[in-house]
């Protein structure tokens, strides 16, 4: 049912709760100085009482990645996770949560366990779904950045892509969308490869890949700053962090509007979508084609 085209819709993108990383930044020890994390939970808690009035309902609430900041086997790792459970659980239960993984959630190389682990405690690292005659792809893009420890792993994903786009292909979709963690790049598809982005050689495989089956948009999260550029008409939108901000921008989430067009979004702060809600051209955009 939800292969066929309905009219517009939208979905809530929210990126990098990290739960500990505010307090480690601070202190200067990203390693072991995330032992608090009061701070991420209130702004968590924010981000989800502006979720659940906004009206009408978002068709879902996507984190791209980097829900705490404890790498696999750390000390407080557990207990931000449970944190973070207890603060979505919230979420009206009209709105699916869908949850991608990051690097603090597998590791910067990841492995068999620690990709097992995630699984058991957040669901697939990798999946598809349908949403009114949209496809969505969430990939794992760590296995993208080093998949050394389980080169087996990303071979799996690489032909469950493919088979995936072929679906897609004779689906006929409205539009494709993916989410990741790690950006494909953060400005322009050629800039030099570094910690916040995709090695040159592997992005540009991806890319190709992706513009080939008419991909919309990536969405991303990790850089902790807004971003994004366009590759050959494939649109890279890069979303600040609900918690821990490296640059300028604003704790916040970013609203998605689907139309049958094209995909168009705005980033709100946490205090923008709690007070004002979705702003009127957005909701005017989603209103055109009913």
């Amino acid at each position: 049912d939800e292969c066929q085209w309905k009219g517009p819709f939208y979905f809530i993108q929210g990126a990098d709760p990290q739960f500990g990383l505010m307090k480690a930044w601070t202190h200067g020890d990203t390693d072991n100085g995330d032992d608090e994390w009061g701070e991420e939970i209130k702004l968590a808690e924010q981000a989800v009482q502006a979720i659940n009035k906004l009206t009408p309902k978002p068709k879902f609430f996507v984190l791209c990645g980097d829900l705490v900041h404890g790498m696999p086997g750390t000390q407080w790792r557990k207990n931000q996770e449970q944190d973070l459970k207890n603060v979505l659980k919230n979420t009206d239960q009209d709105i699916p949560l869908v949850f991608v993984s990051g690097n603090h959630d597998v590791g910067n190389t990841p492995t068999r366990e620690t990709i097992d682990d995630y699984c058991n405690n957040w669901g697939d690292d990798y999946f598809s779904f349908w949403v009114g005659g949209v496809f969505f792809l969430v990939l794992n893009s760590q296995l993208y950045f080093d998949s050394s420890k389980c080169p087996e792993l990303k071979q799996a994903q690489d032909v469950w892509l493919d088979e995936q786009l072929a679906v897609a292909e004779k689906q006929k979709c409205k539009h494709i969308i993916v989410f990741q963690h790690i950006p494909l790049f953060l400005k322009t598809a050629d800039e030099d490869h570094d910690y916040f982005n995709l090695d040159k050689s592997v992005r540009q495989e991806i890319m190709d890949k992706f513009h080939k089956a008419g991909i919309k948009a990536v969405f991303s999260g990790h850089y902790h700053r807004n971003a994004g550029g366009s590759y050959k008409g494939l649109e890279m939108v890069v979303s600040s962090a609900i918690g821990c901000q490296l640059g300028e921008d604003t704790h916040g989430l970013r609203v998605v509007v689907v139309t049958e067009e094209k995909v168009v979004h705005k980033y709100y702060s946490l205090n923008e979508l709690s007070s004002q809600g979705i702003e009127k051209e957005l909701l005017d955009v989603l209103a055109e084609q009913k």
